[in-house]
């Protein structure tokens, strides 16, 4: 009896035993992501031809403790290996694992190498060649954490996962040993219909045909590892190959499985078809184009559904793939009643989408990616699903009844339709022409993650049910307190722009790359009056952000306008939306600095000044903290200096229960009037906190 050792993905542990059992292995030992098992060689050849799951089985040459590189070179160069390496071949180390005396792989393997190459060159009288591609003999050494080395001799070559049969594949396709798993983990039945509605690129169910025909997957393969081994025995391989042969040849007459795949990516189909004909079962699975939304019961009897769907790891991929979870959810109930539905995903959150109660999770690993296989019976009398967050979605639809034609008379495209009106869908929604930018506001810590994220999936998926707005074009966000340079970090990449109006003004958002999309909403009748109260003047915006309050006022017929912040990013975006609306020239400046510095310096007057810092920054790039609260009168001192004897400051904040210092003003000889009320738009009188806003002048 020879000792072996298969590996396969995380979580197919007791699957591949019973298969190495069923293959006449002996003395059988789980471990994490491999199985050692005793057995003749015919045992390690039938494994290798027929194993579905495993993707290396190895022969194990010897295993010591290890802790200096000397016991490594000296247990190596113990192996007697000139009965596994012939004169001319070339050889390969693989090495995993570390300990103090092994920091590198590259080390280990090396050491290994060295002993080898030692050996042969001392029985042979010439040294033996490596060849890290593509060697006739691979060597793997794997040194565990208890500093146990065991050196194994590769039988499979390349991973037995690669059948042999993938031409192309999509993005992100199931390796054909993890396909497997999710087939009998799903409890399917050989002889009955199977259908996956995202076949990709038909992995899937390729390796179900290949089951149902008892056609074993080593067949497609034209080279295994043990093939140039000095141990191999080629007419035991040739008698396991030719009963291998005559089981296909029978099972593939005899098939009459129904497998049905389909896809809405016609390119990705059109791999799969390729793919399923050089494995030859092309004959056995119907493919055909379409989405979840045209999805139909192929099958005249009961069966089973059984997918990968996409799972996505990017927040903004979600809003897609919650509608078509719900979507898939739906039509499983409307045309699948009585079916078993078995379904791995990455996201627990996406299969709650579903509303299909599971019956089992198995969970599994997709490379490093941990992930849930839910089974599920769908029930005969199976109803469609109630609607979901019914009440946020009456609420919404009133909103938007009540917005839609305010909006188009004030000329505006960009508005909030929803701003946490129901506690419970803690959310601010807007609209930016025909995009939806969805803002998720923390929970309270009260409120359980696993509640709070539920019911923003609902919500998302609610709301485009309700706006008709496809999930490409809705973003989702996450607010919180920002600190520092948090607020000007990048969320993403994309660079996409987008123009849009407000009243007369043309400005540029980013609905995609940072937290703000370029443009504070509930400002909207503070940027109007700017534009009313600034002709002939000249205009200061200090915490300027993109500039728009400079658009604004520019239209309005300002003399000059100087545009100050200290992120060189929205300085930069600012001097666009002037540029968009025609407003170039050297009397309009953009200067980047710190604010409170900037005024510290001698500078000009103004006569019109809007500023609106924020609640509180402490950003490298500033010498202090700043706090509004308790800034604000050294802030206005600053300002009054700037300001001419008829000047106006339109001073902004958000901070809420923010009070201003009035007996401060009286010694600096201004006077503040509070405007907030009047400095609301329309979409933002459900939150009268929003902001704050005061008019201040000389008394």
């Amino acid at each position: 009896m020879l000792p072996f050792f298969a590996t396969c993905p995380k979580g197919l542990e007791s699957l591949l035993t019973d298969e190495l059992k069923n293959l006449g292995a002996t003395d059988l030992q789980e471990t994490v992501a491999g199985v050692a098992f005793k057995g003749e060689l015919a045992t390690a050849y039938r494994a290798c031809m027929w194993s579905r799951l495993a993707s290396r089985i190895m022969l194990q040459l010897v295993e010591f403790t290890m802790r200096t590189d000397m016991d490594l070179y000296l247990g190596a160069a113990n192996i007697e290996w000139e009965q596994h390496i012939q004169p001319g071949q070339t050889f390969a180390v693989d090495f995993s694992g570390g300990n103090e005396a092994i920091t590198n792989t590259q080390y280990g393997a090396l050491k290994i190498k060295d002993a080898i190459v030692d050996r042969l060159t001392k029985r042979w009288g010439e040294r033996p060649n490596v060849d890290k591609r593509a060697p006739d003999i691979r060597i793997l050494a794997h040194l565990k954490r208890n500093n146990q080395l065991s050196i194994t001799l590769d039988l499979s070559g390349p991973a037995l996962h690669q059948r042999g049969y993938r031409q192309q594949a999509g993005e992100a396709p199931l390796k054909e040993n993890l396909a497997v798993a999710i087939l009998l983990r799903s409890g399917w039945d050989i002889t009955k219909p199977l259908v996956d509605p995202m076949c990709g690129s038909g992995t899937l169910l390729i390796e179900a045909a290949l089951m149902a025909a008892d056609h074993a997957p080593g067949l497609l393969r034209v080279r295994f590892g043990f093939m140039a081994w000095c141990g191999h025995n080629r007419d035991l391989w040739q008698e396991i190959s030719a009963e291998a042969t005559v089981r296909a040849t029978r099972g593939m007459k005899q098939g009459n499985t129904e497998l049905y795949g389909f896809d809405q990516d016609k390119r990705v189909l059109a791999f799969a078809q390729d793919n399923a004909q050089a494995a030859g079962v092309a004959a056995f699975i119907r493919f055909r184009a379409g989405g979840v939304d045209t999805l139909t019961n192929p099958a005249a009897e009961l069966g089973w559904v059984i997918s990968n769907p996409p799972y996505g790891e990017r927040l903004s991929e979600f809003p897609s793939l919650l509608g078509l979870h719900q979507q898939l959810g739906d039509k499983l109930r409307e045309q699948f009643k009585g079916w078993h539905v078995s379904l791995i995903s990455s996201s627990p959150e996406l299969l709650s989408c579903l509303r299909l109660r599971h019956e089992k999770i198995y969970k599994l690993f997709n490379g490093a990616l941990a992930c849930d296989l839910r089974n599920y019976l769908i029930a005969e009398d199976a109803k469609v699903a109630r609607p979901l967050a019914e009440d946020f979605a009456n609420r919404l639809a009133k909103n938007i009844k009540v917005l839609e034609k305010w909006a188009k008379k004030e000329q505006i495209d960009c508005y909030r339709l929803y701003d946490a009106d129901l506690p419970e869908y803690n959310a601010a929604i807007d609209r930016y022409q025909d995009y939806i930018v969805i803002q998720e506001y923390a929970a309270p810590k009260t409120i359980p993650e696993y509640k709070a994220r539920g019911r923003f999936y609902d919500l998302v998926q609610a709301t485009q049910a309700v706006t008709g707005v496809e999930g490409r074009k809705v973003i989702l966000k996450v607010r919180a307190r920002q600190q520092g340079r948090e607020q000007y970090e990048k969320l993403d990449r994309r660079e996409q722009w987008m123009e849009v109006q407000e009243h007369n003004a043309q400005l540029l958002v980013n609905l995609h790359d940072y937290l703000d999309t370029g443009l504070f909403l509930d400002h909207r009748p503070i940027r109007k009056q700017l534009g009313e109260m600034a002709k002939g003047k000249d205009f200061l915006n200090l915490f300027a952000y993109t500039g728009s309050a400079s658009v604004h006022a520019g239209l309005g017929g300002a003399k000059s306008t100087t545009t100050v912040d200290m992120s060189k990013t929205y300085l930069g975006w600012a001097e666009r939306n002037m540029d968009l609306n025609g407003l170039t020239g050297r009397q309009h400046q953009f200067i980047q600095a710190d604010c409170m510095n900037w005024l510290r310096q001698p500078g000009d007057d103004y006569d019109l000044i809007f500023v609106d810092p924020p609640t509180f920054s402490n950003s490298k790039r500033m010498d202090a903290e700043f706090d509004i609260q308790r800034d604000h009168i050294e802030l206005l001192t600053l300002l009054s200096k700037r300001l001419r004897n008829d000047g106006v400051v339109i001073f902004s904040n958000n901070k809420r229960h923010f009070k201003m210092d009035l007996d401060g003003l009286t010694e600096l000889g201004l006077m503040a009037k509070d405007i907030t009320k009047g400095s609301l738009p329309k979409d933002f009188a459900r939150n009268p906190h929003i902001h704050n806003c005061w008019e201040i002048r000389w008394s």
